[in-house]
């Protein structure tokens, strides 16, 4: 044999023996040893082959307290395309909280990406996943949700607890938010619940992930609970495949591997450790990630597959269908006096299928105050606005990147005092309106086509005109009367003025003087994304009960892409449950078949 062959031989066997050990070699990142995430490294440092007794694919709102509870007895490794998000401002600072949504770099914590409808959204790409995005809105399912899903209440309860101990937090809230409160009791949206997690008719305070000091705190923070030498998280690792073989004794194939990349283009092999059905590859990609990733692995339709020269490994119709975006429609309410910044605090939950909340505050969300705050101002203007992609003035088709170009040139030249106010926005519950996934190619770091056909069902349009109509009405409140106009007239006057123009890119109340549309019209011209969407691998379809693919072995999915309806008024809550709750039903699975085998 060759020196270059032995070479060759022992570089194999030296990746096997230290994928099959903790990899102390390895140089944790700065902010990974800050925060005593030693086990954190990123995929150029992985070695070429590696075995774990779980796979877990995709560090998000899931697979972080998926993957740190399943540590507390096995070996696992969690791949994670993204980076951390600790050094960056844009993910940590609720002052900053749009910067990430505006941020349509290559490293961006947010991948953008636009529907097939039009509508511009984005996917996180950052270890924590939505909960590194959102306005931090913390509320349970409710308790229809939870027995519909089938799942134990009493662990769904204590796997609940686990996450708020974590990270959830009372809100203070500003006068804004107190004002809107009132304002939706006073509009007819009852009882007053006041502070509570639970998900409840009526209207109420809810958490945050957002601390005292305006701090967030996410799902990478589970990973603190985690076993620091049963885990390993590889970051900027995207996978491109689960690897599938035919197992002797059964004809359904079996996951038993991933392939992922890392940035400088190599291919790494994680296989599971042998030991039988025991040890799984498990999908918590999200609802764009996981029926992607089990397309490109062969699993899904078909034809759709052949149309991308895929080998079909299982032909399984439902993957990538049914998914969903709740549709959301927001109105700028201009304010004769300042108002201070506040995300999502107060939810109305109507009778009528529709969620009422709102954010506040000068410039959109971005504070006029402190170092940086004349930049920030000049870049974006927080939430609603065309540098985060929400152009609600313009129907969805027209939102082209010169439309969004031009809303947002105009924004950074109007006045500051034209942006001085809040949103209230209505978000529908369910949705009834589906739609679909579909690849566009088989690369693994594009993102596939979306269609979410909002409001196809006409019942989602008329649970959205009343949602309108009772804004209207907290509007128009005794209790909202010191951060509102007497009337649209004055409203709009002002508002004008302050604008200095006739063209500003925000919506004001419907039904003012220049606006003749139907409420019905006026929800599918104005319809935007608030980041809830899911679907793609629902329960009873593409997963079983346990969350098992159907037809295949050893490969679960447990993200958002298993429900059918969104949980609650603000999902993050159940996702993260979800992780922790299947992490324990898995180990108590694996330690009954132990036990049972070690019988035999």
């Amino acid at each position: 044999m060759s020196a270059g062959h032995m070479l060759c031989g022992v570089a194999i066997v030296l990746a096997t023996v230290l994928g099959s050990f903790c990899i102390t070699v390895v140089t944790a990142s700065p902010e990974a040893q800050r925060y005593n995430f030693r086990f954190v490294r990123h995929a150029r440092d992985a070695p070429l082959v590696s075995y774990y007794n779980y796979i877990v694919v995709g560090g998000g709102t899931a697979g972080c307290p998926l993957a740190a509870t399943l540590s507390e007895r096995s070996r696992v490794l969690l791949l994670e395309r993204g980076g951390l998000p600790y050094a960056s401002r844009n993910v940590s600072s609720e002052y900053h909280f749009a910067d990430a949504l505006s941020d349509a770099s290559p490293l961006s914590p947010a991948q953008r990406f636009v529907s097939e409808d039009g509508v511009v959204n984005a996917r996180a790409r950052v270890l924590g996943g939505g909960s590194c995005l959102n306005a931090g809105f913390y509320t349970r399912a409710s308790g229809g949700y939870v027995r519909a899903a089938g799942w134990d209440h009493r662990l769904v309860n204590a796997s609940y607890r686990w996450v708020e101990r974590a990270l959830v937090f009372r809100p203070a809230v500003p006068q804004w938010q107190r004002a809107l409160r009132e304002g939706l009791l006073q509009a007819g949206v009852t009882p007053d619940n006041g502070y509570t997690l639970e998900h409840v008719q009526g209207t109420k305070i809810g958490g945050t992930i957002f601390d005292r000091r305006g701090r967030r705190h996410t799902a990478a923070d589970f990973l603190r609970r985690a076993h620091p030498r049963r885990l390993t998280v590889f970051l900027h690792a995207t996978v491109s495949r689960i690897l599938f073989r035919r197992a002797e004794g059964t004809a359904k194939p079996v996951a038993y591997g991933v392939v992922f990349t890392d940035t400088l283009g190599v291919q790494h092999h994680v296989y599971l450790r042998r030991g039988g059905a025991k040890n799984e590859v498990i999908l918590a990609a999200g609802t764009l990630g996981s029926p992607q990733l089990l397309m490109l692995s062969g699993v899904g339709p078909r034809a759709h597959l052949e149309k991308h020269g895929i080998r079909t490994v299982h032909d399984q119709p439902g993957v990538g269908q049914g998914v969903a975006d709740n549709p959301m429609n927001s109105v700028f309410v201009p304010s004769p006096v300042p108002v201070a910044l506040s995300l999502v605090q107060v939810v109305g939950v109507t009778r009528f299928g529709s969620f009422i909340e709102g954010v506040s505050g000068s410039q959109f969300g971005i504070p006029l105050h402190g170092r940086g705050a004349a930049h920030h101002a000049a870049r974006n203007f927080g939430m609603f606005s065309p540098m985060t992609g929400q152009l609600g003035t313009v129907p969805p088709k027209e939102r082209t990147p010169e439309a969004m170009r031009r809303a947002a040139e105009v924004m950074r030249r109007l006045d500051r005092r034209a942006f001085r106010g809040g949103f209230i926005l209505e978000k529908v519950l369910g949705p009834l309106s589906t739609g679909h996934i579909e690849l566009r190619s088989a690369d693994a770091h594009a993102n596939p086509a979306v269609t979410f056909n909002y409001f196809r069902d006409p019942r989602d349009v008329e649970r959205c005109a009343r949602g309108i109509e009772a804004i209207e009405r907290v509007v128009r409140s005794r209790a909202f009367s010191r951060f509102t106009y007497a009337n649209h007239t004055a409203m709009d006057a002002a508002f004008r003025r302050a604008a200095g123009t006739a063209y500003f890119p925000v919506n004001l109340l419907p039904r003012h003087p220049r606006d003749t549309r139907t409420l019905q019209q006026y929800c599918r011209d104005t319809v935007m994304t608030i980041w809830h969407y899911h679907g793609g691998c629902h329960v009873g379809g593409v997963v079983d009960r346990d969350y098992r693919v159907v037809g295949v072995q050893g490969l679960r999915v447990v993200d958002s892409s298993t429900f059918r309806y969104s949980p609650g008024t603000n999902p993050q809550a159940t996702v993260m449950m979800l992780g922790r709750y299947m992490g324990l039903r898995i180990l108590k699975e694996r330690w009954i078949r132990k036990g049972a085998e070690d019988k035999h």
